[in-house]
Parts: structure tokens; sequence; C-alpha cells
């Protein structure tokens, strides 16, 4: 991989000179494309997640030495403090962060093993709390800094993923928490919800779950699936200073699926007129919806 991939960013070049931002789940799908695109703002970059292999590809994709590679259980917090003092010891600042590292798999609550329930809330909620702790307390208490957090829509519950709407409902919880309780640091807090993204996530989702992720683009108004780079568009919004008046939100993502879940009187006719922004060149659809 050479330098020579340019990332079709909307926002202006430079956006992020000087600036260090960590990236967690940076190794695939939503956390790649957002580094791409932060790189592409002039950004220094920090990428955590569990597989090394991962996060060393896309620090190749990047084609920039400098950037800062750590592998860490994120639900432990001794890793976590790790991770963080190796970002500090490479960087010696924290501007940014992207809580977008997580995972869930679908199962009705009768099946939910405690094992499998707690899994899920750690990856989705115990890690924020610990990375955004640890972030707060080694940088942005003194500095200040902008955290967004990667969840998903909890309102009407999640039944299916019960134990991923719970988590979620936690997290995006701990967002309205934190962005009250730090605002003194001059850190801003925020939340993206994406809906049914055409991410490399999607496949690893069981095969029994396939159908209804390729159909569900008849229930979005926008009758399809999102792209990783309107997901990426977001967060870059939240962490720049564009949204300086803005902390304690959840910006969903989900082309309107949302609003339209509580309807039993209206149908969306199908339609093709909501076009999709992908700014990202090395881009792949998932298998599951090829």
């Amino acid at each position: 991989m050479t330098g020579s991939v340019h990332y079709d960013s909307v926002f202006r070049p430079g956006l992020f000179s000087g600036k260090t931002v960590i990236v967690t789940g940076g190794g695939s799908g939503l956390g790649r494309c957002t580094a791409h695109e932060l790189k592409s703002l002039g950004a220094r970059l920090a990428l955590v997640g569990r597989t090394m292999e991962k996060l060393e590809r896309v620090k190749e994709e990047l084609a920039d030495p400098d950037t800062f590679v750590f592998s860490a259980d994120l639900r432990r917090e001794d890793e976590v403090r790790a991770a963080i003092a190796g970002v500090m010891g490479w960087s010696g600042r924290i501007d940014g962060l992207v809580n977008n590292a997580g995972g869930q798999f679908p199962a009705p609550l009768k099946d939910i093993s405690l094992n499998g329930w707690n899994a899920v809330v750690a990856n989705n909620m115990t890690a924020t709390f610990l990375v955004s702790k640890a972030v707060y307390l080694a940088s942005m208490e003194a500095h200040g800094g902008a955290i967004v957090n990667i969840g998903a829509d909890f309102e009407t519950g999640n039944p299916g993923m019960g134990h991923n709407g719970a988590a979620r409902a936690g997290q995006t919880n701990f967002t309205y928490t934190a962005s009250v309780e730090w605002a003194h640091s001059g850190v801003r807090v925020n939340s993206v919800l994406p809906g049914f993204i055409a991410s490399s996530g999607l496949d690893r989702y069981p095969e029994r779950a396939h159908e209804a992720l390729r159909s569900v683009k008849h229930r979005i108004p926008a009758k399809r699936h999102g792209t990783e780079s309107e997901i990426a568009g977001a967060i870059v919004y939240l962490l720049s200073d564009a949204a300086a008046y803005v902390t304690g939100i959840a910006l969903r993502v989900d082309g309107g699926l949302h609003n339209y879940g509580k309807s039993s009187f209206y149908e969306v006719p199908d339609h093709d007129k909501s076009k999709p922004f992908n700014g990202f060149p090395l881009y792949r659809p998932p298998k599951v919806l090829e």
C-alpha cells in the first residue's frame, strides 16, 4: 500500500493538523474508515484494538510510519491504562478519542447466557467508560478535547439483541453524564448512533441473520444501507471545532429508521432518491450484501 490513496473528505484540508486522535477498533470497518478520513485531514493517529495484525495492516494503508498502534483488550482496566500510557509516551497529549470498538451477536433474551450478556456489556459499555476515563485523567482533564462514542439506537428496545440494547443505553447515558461532569475541563462528549451500515462488521453475524441484514433496507425510509463514510463524517464533525457548542448529544445516522419504526399508518414508497456518500477509495461492501 502506498500513499496514493486519497480520501475524498467533505471537510477542509488540515482540519486536524497538530491534533492527536485515538480510534479504538481501528483495524476494520467503521474504525478503519474513520482513521483514513482523520489522517487525510492531518491528524496524528493512535489505533487501538484487540488484533495487532489488523492494526498494522491499517497503518500500512495509511502510509504513515508515525501512526501509533497498540493491542489491548479494552474490557480490562490494566490493559486500557497501558494503552493510554503508550499513547501519551508517543504523543504527550490526546486531543480526540473515538470509542468505536465493540461487538454483539443476535439472540433472544431467553437464550443469552450470563457470560454472553457480560461480554456484550463489557465490549459496548464498560470499555467506553474505561477508555474515556483513562484518556480524561491522562490528558483531557488538563488540556480539553473531544470524545465521540459509537453506539446504537436503543430507545425502542433491541428485540433479538437485548444485551446490546441494554449496553448501548448505558453507553449513551454515560455520554450524557460525562458531557456535564467534564465540561469544566473543556471536554465535549457526544455519541453517534449508526443505523444499518454496509460495513465489514456485518460479515461477522451468523448466517441465520444474513437475510434480515439484506432485507432491512426496505424498512429504512432512505431505502438503502448507510456507508462507512457517512458515519465517519458525523464523527469528524463532532470532533471538529465546528461542534464547539455541541456536547451531550446522541446523533442518529440511520436513514430515518428510528422515526419510521414508530409508524403504523404510513408506508414509504420504494425509491432511489437517497444517494450515498462514499469518500473512501479502499471501501468494499460486506460479502453478506453482495
